[in-house]
This record gives structure tokens, C-alpha cells and sequence, in this order.
């Protein structure tokens, strides 16, 4: 049987088919509600029932706690309605969201910028039209059907890649770190060749700069959760977006950081931009001079309140769910002010069990 699922305060509605997640009929319909892994793992698509009622699948408890559960809230990535459900979330996209689009995508470059991160630079067709939000991210669809997801690193007003023959096609960059055991970080590390084909979908996600405020922003990223901030910057710098946005970058070594030169070539054209590197495991030979511990703390030490900002977080689950619940705990940030995407691996949808990547 099929239900009607309406979000509110926007008043976009859509339905499901019988037994459908309310997530994949909310994409399927263009409703881009708030979600990062798809798999119960991260937490990001969490919200509110007001009416109805839903089952939930498979889900971690950190994702959603039994306690959560009983006050009313869901996951909607496998939530299954079992009546009509009215649903509360102030994330949810405006009508006309990006379609989703599968396309082979040849690989045009392969740069290792640390021990463990590949910039991997994608070939799309002549004729592609794929569109996304500065943000967002791929799946890559894997010849046993798994997918990887990883986001876009380039804005994409800048996807133009060097002349070639024949004329290629718009390029997406992913930033990809190894996963030792990882079924495509190991290739990607090992035996992935410039013009090999993959197959790519989307775009996904619900992380992108809401354009629509003037709030100071504080981008935080952990490893290659910098991939979608620098789209991020890049869209900045496009449109002339001049509001005050401090970049704090996370890394256990300074050679984590694998694009600090980017970070500083890009800060005289962002007058308004910050950047904080924060490293929480230095040894002596690193000769790091500058902040030191967890990068979302030190954001807590720079804005003690943080309830004018916006927060656009990005990286490793537990730096995400930390910076969530200490800033809308300890400084005041509202809870609809705290854009996430969560770099969730296989290893973190399944409970540590199975290799990432």
C-alpha cells in the first residue's frame, strides 16, 4: 500500500510504494530531505514524526537511540511508513533538486597528495549534464553492485579539464583515501589506470551552502572531509559570496592537511575567509608550530557562542557528531544551523566488521 509523506514547516509532500523507505521516495520524487550515508549508520537524516507511524530496518543505535525512537523520531533512510506520516524537518531542499544521473566517467588523472589520499580527476561525456550542488557527492557503482560514494572537490562552475583528444567532457575531482582491505581504495591505490572506465550516479546528498542567509559560517573538515569544502570555497569565490567563514582543517599529521598549499593560495581572494590547520598527533620531526588537539574543539575555543553562525561539518562520524552535539549543547548553535555530511566507511555502517572503502 502506498502512504503520503508530507514535511513540514515546507509543505513538500510525496509517496511511497509499498514497503519503500521514505528516503528513497523523498529522491526518487525530488524532496531532498537532510541524509549522508543512506545505510542507518550516520544519523544525518534524522527527524521529527508529528503523525503516522513507521518501522525502522537495520540501524545503529548511535544513529538513533532507543530513547530518540520513543520520543518521536526517525531515520527516514529506513523508515518505512505504515500509515500516512507527517514528518518535521527545516533542511529540506526547494522543488526543482537535481536529478539523479548514471554515466560511465573515464579516469583523466590520478595525483597522490599524501601517503593515503588519491585526487582523482573523472572524465564525464561531451554530452553530460550532469548538475549538483557545491557539496554533494558520486557513487561509484562497483561490477559486484557495491557502492562507494565520495564528493565532489570541484565547484561546478570549475570542471574544465586540459584539452584532449577527442574533446572531452566536463571533470569531477574526488579526493580518495586508502582503506587497506578497501574493495576500491585498493584499486584505486594498486591497479586503476588513466582511461579506465567506471560508472558513476547521482548527485546525492543534502550538504550545501545555504545561499540564503548572511550568518557567519564555520567550515569544518577532518581528513578528506575537506573534499566538499573546497567545492565549497570555489563556489565562494564564483559567486562573490562575502560572508565571514572560518575553515578549520583537521588532521592527525601535518601531511594530512594534502591541499594546505590550495588553502593558503585561495586566502587573498577571500578576505573574509580564515583558515585554523589544527593537527592532533605531531611528533617532534613535524616541527608543527600552529594549533594542536581536536579540530572541533578548537572552534569551541575561537566562538565560546556560536548561536548567529551556521556550521558546515564534514569528515570522520565521530568529529561530526561531536561538533553537533557540543555546539548546539555548549554554544548555543541551532540545531537547523548544522549542515553534515558524515564520511561513513563500510566498516562504519556495519559496526566496525567489514573493510572500508
Amino acid at each position: 500500500m502506498s502512504f503520503n509523506i508530507t514535511v513540514q514547516p515546507s509543505g513538500r509532500a510525496f509517496t511511497t510504494e509499498p514497503g519503500e523507505a521514505m528516503l528513497a521516495a523523498g529522491i526518487r520524487q525530488g524532496v531532498g530531505l537532510p541524509y549522508g550515508c543512506k545505510d542507518g549508520a550516520c544519523g544525518s537524516c534524522k527527524c521529527k514524526k508529528i503523525e503516522g507511524t513507521v518501522v525502522h530496518g537495520a540501524h545503529q543505535s548511535k544513529a538513533l537511540s532507543p530513547e530518540e525512537e520513543a520520543a518521536g523520531y526517525v531515520l527516514t533512510c529506513c523508515g518505512v511508513p505504515h500509515s500516512d506520516v507527517v514528518l518535521e524537518s527545516r533542511q529540506v531542499t526547494e522543488e526543482g533538486a537535481f536529478p539523479v544521473k548514471r554515466m560511465p566517467a573515464r579516469v583523466a588523472s590520478l595525483q597522490k597528495k599524501s601517503h593515503d589520499v588519491m585526487v582523482i580527476t573523472l572524465q564525464l561525456p561531451a554530452n553530460d549534464t550532469l548538475q549538483y550542488h557545491p557539496g554533494q557527492y558520486v557513487e561509484f557503482i562497483l561490477r559486484d553492485g557495491a557502492r562507494r560514494s565520495y564528493s565532489m572537490a570541484n565547484a561546478p562552475h570549475n570542471r574544465v579539464l586540459p584539452e584532449t583528444t577527442p574533446p572531452s567532457g566536463p571533470g569531477l575531482e574526488l579526493h580518495v583515501r586508502h582503506m587497506p582491505g578497501g574493495k576500491f581504495t585498493d584499486h584505486a591505490f594498486g591497479a586503476m589506470k588513466e582511461k579506465e572506465i567506471l560508472r558513476v550516479e547521482g548527485p546525492y546528498g543534502s550538504f550545501f551552502l545555504r545561499e540564503d542567509s548572511d550568518k557567519p559560517m564555520v567550515l569544518l573538515a577532518s581528513g578528506t572531509g575537506f573534499a566538499p569544502i573546497k567545492a565549497l570555497i570555489e563556489h565562494m569565490q564564483f559567486k562573490g559570496i562575502q560572508r565571514p567563514a572560518t575553515l578549520y582543517w583537521g588532521g592527525r599529521r601535518p601531511a594530512d592537511l594534502y591541499l594546505d598549499d590550495w588553502v593558503r593560495a585561495q586566502l587573498p581572494t577571500l578576505p573574509n575567509l580564515r583558515y585554523v590547520p589544527v593537527i592532533s598527533n605531531a611528533e617532534p620531526e613535524d616541527g608543527w608550530q600552529g594549533r594542536t588537539g581536536f579540530v572541533h574543539k578548537a572552534v569551541l575555543q575561537d566562538w565560546p557562542d556560536l548561536s548567529g553562525f551556521q556550521v558546515y561539518a564534514c569528515g570522520a562520524p565521530i568529529v561530526v557528531d561531536s561538533a553537533r552535539a557540543d555546539y548546539t549543547a555548549l554554544a548555543g548553535l541551532p540545531p537547523e544551523e548544522f549542515y553534515a555530511d558524515a564520511f561513513t566507511t563500510e566498516a562504519d555502517k556495519h559496526g566496525g566488521e567489514v573493510p572500508a572503502g
